[in-house]
């Protein structure tokens, strides 16, 4: 079973990145998934949730109104769309899956976790 998110880069404050991450092994249609992500010297962060049926949304304060979160569960793939890209977003982001709830995923135990995708953005 892996999680793999691609999509990182480089980009200038005010840019755009589209992350994504693929599921293999298994089936994640019935799980939680979402995004988190950590910047060095930092702990871990809670970017973004959504239902295994795609129809409930869980955002950050921090992200909320720039991100938005997706999922297409035929191909087994969430996505991360990010807007508006600020130099504090700049970290490590990875995936993860939970049966938790939406609202329930920033602090449930995580069932998988994916290898992350570096974003950096600079100013």
């Amino acid at each position: 079973v892996q999680l793999q998110a691609s999509g990182g880069g480089l980009v200038q404050a005010g840019g755009s990145l589209r992350l994504s991450c693929a599921a293999s092994g298994r089936t994640f249609s019935s799980y939680t998934m979402g995004w988190f992500r950590q910047a060095p010297g930092k702990e871990r962060e809670f970017v973004a949730a959504i239902s295994w049926t795609g129809t409930s949304l869980y955002y950050a304060d921090s992200v909320k109104g720039r991100f938005t979160i997706s999922r297409d569960n035929a191909k087994n793939t969430v996505y991360l769309q990010m807007n508006s890209l600020k130099p504090e977003d700049t970290a490590v982001y990875y995936c993860a899956a939970s049966l938790s709830g939406v609202k329930d995923f920033r602090g449930a135990p995580l069932d998988y976790r994916g290898q992350g995708t570096q974003v950096t953005v600079s100013s």
